[in-house]
């Protein structure tokens, strides 16, 4: 070699430091190294046959030298720009492992060159990170480091109420959906409800608070209180009209809890009065304006239940239950039994997935699928049946007994086939699937419209403040209808599918499927939007000044309800600067094996050598490898197997369990989960110790086989949260051959461009969860345009740390096969690094762009004879393939410099401490390879922030000043605040906007009514459920909008609801109906501005005079004025 380049290495060689790398300690990590050992490593060097001199050992107890490099040469020139000692700089401060600095310093001073000036790596200290080669091309599109910052740049600052939780911590526990009162925020699980204190949101975490345990998965969610266990909780409602929060369960209850009981720690509250509502589970609810519930479930089922029997039953004792619960249940109305005549039904049978309460109009609309059912709540009668398109649909046949009774047997004979039957299974499948592909094309050539019931499903529904209807669409459509089902207004923001909704004032909220909220406008246009969470946003509502978002993985976080708004830009300002307050930082280690097995078994002592003594000082273990099982039997058949979700083979499972043996499962590590793509595996194990900080896994897999669909090419990959960062571990095996170096770039680019990540099925069978089923699907919507500037990235660019491994088949070119075994047997592997493949073409920037990669200084681990020991093993067959680096580990972690520091903007730093093959196993034609990492991971406490957070709004006098201003509701007056109805009277109360530039909305409730009694006694109002009105009167409408200096009317009727065959004598005879004395009630008249945090309430008092004395209204001059002055109040408002 020139001395040119012998120079170049000197200088490459002096720039690294001779001694070790400070690192900070840290409690989290203090914790986690208790049972790892710290530096005091044990090893198991097993004798290892080869053609090699002996390696030095760096002293008792340290491990054996990896290196097989001679001293005959240095690194190229050409490398000059490539080849970083990527060793971070430390603070001062004591170490979380325990280094000998007296024995390391004694080796140091040992170190140096050769003869020749090579740098002598046989007395490389232990821990010290290893020079590192780095591709170009990397820092821009898709293969750009993702940007990380303290606080989020693209979307508002929010409250974490219950910061992600691990998936794998929330089994029986996801939370499904979410409701708000005045005071506290309520959520549904699978095992009960649980509720939050909105005076308790900005406490530290339940974790932290002495004497209580926290749950896995809350350690940082602010406190909260927890009920007995229930059967999962599906749906959920307010009623202040009880001061009872109902919810429909999957065992076909409905429960209720009330709102203002006596929370206790570590006590479960109980439910109230329940009863069952359906045998199957009960899907959907609503309170109607007359205060009924209504209920939902499958087959089209919808079930009334009418509030005067509620109102009986919640007044009996606890020990009535039994007897209150049957009163309600033989009260119930069927309003599909009501449509159903000779077995034909005017409604669907599909599920009634949503129910929503129309107060303007007093009427109830029933979602399915594609079609609506629109019913007069006071009646009760079907008013209309329409499907998504808008077109009505006035019969859907239903089953006839005997079809069902033929239906029955099939089911029958089904489940009771012989065994003979049931291994048909797969191949039934399989052929379901070619059917399922058979229909699709055919739908596609009928035309784009022939999947109109795949891509517009009605996925969520709401009314605005202005009376105007949403629903949203799987295709992200949102479609808005007048309150008689006619189909006005298409709009589409978003391709993903939306979720939710949720309004306030003149703003809508939508959540979809991507994780995306956005805010539109009352006419649809779109406002902002931001990514809310990483899993679907799956429900979204309104309390104390905040929208919260729950999405599936059961974090809730509160978006303050002006944002995006000044007050954003203050708090992650404010945060930003107090970061040092709630960051922390861990340490870990991380073992990366690769091995293409050749269709062979390795023993016990193969894998101990190759994993089983490399682990002492691991906390995560991840293994790929390559040919696990090959044959075109086998490849179709996993082909198959892939189109209908099937994975995996029993030599899968063997090679898990023998590795799971090696590094002492169950006792030391403990297995997360893995991937099969026919003869690709892919496998990660954790120390029990982490196992609480890693998680959230997914997997993915992409073939690159025949026509990119047989799994002998490709790769699989494992993604999952370590210290709440995102890491990825992709095991490939790319195109063989030496000249096909343009396909096996092709094959790297086509696995990480579109590798998408899935939930693992292994999660689904093994912890039986119930999501939701838009969750198996990938965890973002790769065409889903967001506001981020990295719209569109694959899932692989959007992680803090990617890990690429496994057999890519780049050889050694433009070197005989006699050249490369004698530079193997000289080990001149700097020589021998100009031939390969790999480095050049990622040196050209047309592979691996960005990635690392520790300098090779062990022998080719390709090609071998099977039982060969030593280098004499390499073939000597009759193709005599050309030795090659054919297995490798390449990484790229958070840094776009070499001398970032680990921080919450550069969150991971990985450098390789180890890097080596395993050159004494012998039972593949390749030799196991494996790479060891240190990881640096800064990550934020979530309790520390949001207590800092907390404080920020309340110490920061811009903020409150701007939160004090969310309080204004504009003036606005009631023409009168006394009105007296005979039978069939109508009286049109006028509501005043006075301000001259801003919107107001009113809603109007019924606060209560009393009987009037001869004595002359208090009159005792008592509402109905959620403040609905008595069946005799109706307010049209009871909800809207009035621009600046406008004027709304409101009719208020009375209006008898008896038909004429229910009277004898002139005496109404329903046992539900109201008695014929007068009656007194109060009208709640609110009033909030377009974004008003706070309210006025008009109170307006009216009263039926059933005797028919002449109607009476109080008209007076001053009338308005006594109206704001003695029955308009102010409600305080709850944000800190």
């Amino acid at each position: 070699m020139d001395e040119r380049s012998k120079d170049s290495d000197r200088t490459a060689v002096a720039g690294i430091a001779h001694s070790p790398p400070h690192r900070k300690a840290y409690s989290y990590s203090q914790q986690l190294r208790t049972n790892t050992g710290g530096h005091q490593k044990r090893y198991n060097n097993h004798p290892r046959n080869h053609s090699l001199d002996e390696i030095d050992i760096l002293g008792p107890g340290h491990r054996r030298n990896a290196y097989y490099d001679g001293g005959g040469g240095g690194v190229n020139s050409s490398d000059d720009e490539e080849f970083y000692r990527y060793a971070s700089s430390r603070d001062g401060g004591a170490s979380d492992r325990v280094v000998d600095y007296r024995h390391l310093g004694q080796i140091v001073e040992g170190m140096g060159m050769g003869d020749d000036g090579a740098f002598d790596e046989s007395q490389q200290a232990p821990d010290q990170p290893l020079p590192e080669f780095m591709a170009n091309g990397g820092g821009v599109g898709v293969f750009k480091v993702p940007h990380r910052a303290a606080v989020h740049p693209n979307r508002p600052p929010c409250l974490e109420l219950r910061p992600h939780p691990l998936r794998e911590t929330q089994a029986g526990k996801f939370l499904k959906t979410i409701a708000t009162t005045e005071t506290q925020l309520w959520a549904g699980q699978e095992s009960g409800v649980r509720v939050w204190k909105y005076s308790d949101a900005y406490e530290a975490g339940i974790g932290m608070v002495s004497g209580r345990r926290a749950p896995r998965g809350d350690e940082d969610a602010a406190p909260y209180f927890e009920s007995a266990n229930t059967s999962p909780t599906i749906c959920m409602m307010v009623d202040q009209g009880t001061k009872l929060v109902w919810t429909g369960h999957k065992d076909g209850k409905i429960r209720s809890w009330k709102m203002d009981q006596n929370f206790s720690d570590g006590t479960p509250f109980k439910e109230g009065f329940s009863w069952q509502a359906h045998r199957g589970p009960v899907l959907s609810m609503a309170i109607s304006f007359y205060g009924d519930i209504w209920s939902g479930s499958e087959g089209g089922i919808i079930r009334l239940w009418p509030w005067e029997s509620i109102e009986k039953s919640l007044s009996l004792s606890p020990e009535e239950r039994r007897m209150s619960a049957l009163l309600v249940e033989r009260s119930v109305v069927d309003l599909r039994a009501q449509v159903t005549v000779n077995g034909v039904c005017n409604i669907s049978s599909s599920d009634v997935k949503y129910l929503l309460s129309d107060h303007v109009r007093a009427k109830i609309w029933a979602v399915g699928s594609q079609s609506f059912s629109l019913w007069n709540a006071r009646t009760r009668e079907l008013i209309k049946v329409f499907n998504i398109e808008g077109q009505i649909e006035n019969r859907v046949e239903m089953p006839s007994s005997q079809e069902q009774v033929v239906e029955d047997e099939m089911n029958v004979k089904f489940v009771s086939k012989s065994k003979k039957d049931k291994s048909q299974g797969f191949l039934q499948r399989s052929r379901n699937a070619i059917m399922g592909a058979a229909d699709a094309v055919r739908r596609v050539a009928k035309g784009a419209g022939a999947f109109v019931e795949d891509t517009k499903k009605t996925e969520a529904i709401l009314i605005a403040t202005d009376g105007i209807i949403w629903t949203g669409c799987s295709n992200g459509l949102l479609i808005q209808w007048d309150g008689n089902g006619n189909r006005l207004l298409d709009l589409a923001h978003h391709p993903s599918a939306v979720q939710c909704f949720c309004t306030h004032g003149s703003r809508i909220w939508v959540g979809y499927l991507s994780g995306l909220i956005q805010v539109l406008d009352l006419e649809g246009n779109l406002i902002a939007g931001w990514v809310a969470h990483n899993e679907p946003v799956i429900r979204l509502v309104i309390g104390n000044g905040y929208v919260f978002s729950l999405a599936t993985h059961g974090g809730i976080r509160g978006w303050n309800i002006s944002s995006p708004a000044p007050i954003d830009n203050i708090l992650r300002t404010e945060l930003s600067e107090r970061k040092d307050l709630y960051t922390r930082q861990e340490n870990i280690r991380i073992l990366i094996g690769t091995w293409n097995v050749g269709q062979g078994r390795a023993t016990h002592n193969a894998l101990m050598s190759w994993l089983g003594s490399a682990v002492s000082d691991v906390d995560i273990v991840v293994v790929g490898l390559q040919e696990v099982e090959m044959g075109a039997g086998f490849l179709a058949m996993s082909a198959a197997k892939e189109t209908v979700g099937l994975e995996g083979s029993s030599v899968g499972q063997w090679w898990q369990d023998h590795i799971g043996k090696a590094l002492d499962e169950g006792s030391a590590f403990e297995r997360v989960g893995s991937r099969q793509l026919a003869a690709l595996l892919i496998a990660i194990w954790v120390r029990k110790n982490l196992r609480t900080h890693v998680g959230d896994l997914d997997v993915g897999a992409v073939a690159c086989g025949l026509g990119r669909a047989i799994g002998n090419k490709g790769g699989v990959s494992l993604r999952l949260r370590v210290f709440d960062r995102i890491m990825c571990f992709t095991n490939c095996h790319l195109a063989a051959h030496l000249e096909a170096v343009n396909r096996r770039n092709a094959d790297f680019d086509h696995i990480f461009r579109t590798m998408s990540f899935t939930r693992s099925s292994n999660f689904f069978n093994n912890a039986n969860v119930g999501v939701n089923s838009s969750s198996n699907q990938p965890t973002r919507d790769k065409n889903a345009s967001t506001d981020k500037p990295d719209e569109g990235r694959p899932d692989l660019a959007e992680a803090d740390m990617v890990v690429f491994t496994g057999d890519f088949n780049y050889r050694l070119f433009g070197i005989t096969y006699d050249e490369a075994r004698d530079l193997v047997s000289q080990r001149s592997f700097d020589w021998l690094r100009e031939k390969d493949q790999l480095r050049n073409e990622m040196k050209a920037g047309k592979v691996f762009q960005g990635m690392r990669e520790a300098l090779i200084r062990f022998p080719p681990t390709y090609k071998f004879e099977k039982g060969k020991p030593g280098l004499g093993g390499y073939d000597s067959g009759e193709k005599k393939r050309i030795p090659a680096w054919c297995d490798r580990v390449l990484y790229r972690d958070n840094r776009t410099a070499p001398t970032k520091e680990c921080s919450l903007e550069c969150p991971v730093i990985a450098s390789i401490v180890q890097y080596e093959a395993c050159m004494d196993v012998t039972e593949s034609d390749h030799k196991p390879v494996r790479c060891k990492l240190n990881l640096d991971i800064a990550h934020v406490d979530k309790s520390v922030r949001r207590q800092e957070f907390g404080t920020i709004l309340q110490t920061n006098e811009t903020i409150r000043s701007n939160l004090e201003a969310l309080r204004f509701v504009p003036e606005t007056n009631v023409s009168t605040n006394k009105i007296s109805l005979q039978n069939q009277d109508t009286f049109n109360l006028k509501i005043t906007n006075k301000s001259g530039e801003e919107t107001v909305f009113y809603h109007i409730l019924c606060e209560g009514q009393s009987t009037i009694k001869e004595e002359e006694a208090a009159p005792d109002y008592r509402p109905r459920g959620s403040l609905g009105f008595p069946r005799w009167l109706e307010v049209t409408p009871a909800a809207g909008m009035i621009k600046p200096d406008q004027v709304a009317d409101i009719s208020v009727h009375h209006e008898e609801f008896h038909k004429l065959e229910e009277f004898v004598e002139g005496i109404p005879q329903s046992w539900w109906s109201e008695d014929t004395r007068d009656k007194e009630l109060i009208l709640l008249v609110i009033v909030r501005g377009s974004c008003s945090t706070d309210l006025k309430t008009h109170r307006v008092n009216v009263r039926h005079c059933f005797s028919g004395s002449s109607l009476r209204i109080d008209s007076s001059t001053n009338a308005s004025r006594r109206s704001q002055e003695g029955s308009t109040h102010n409600r305080p408002s709850n944000i800190r």
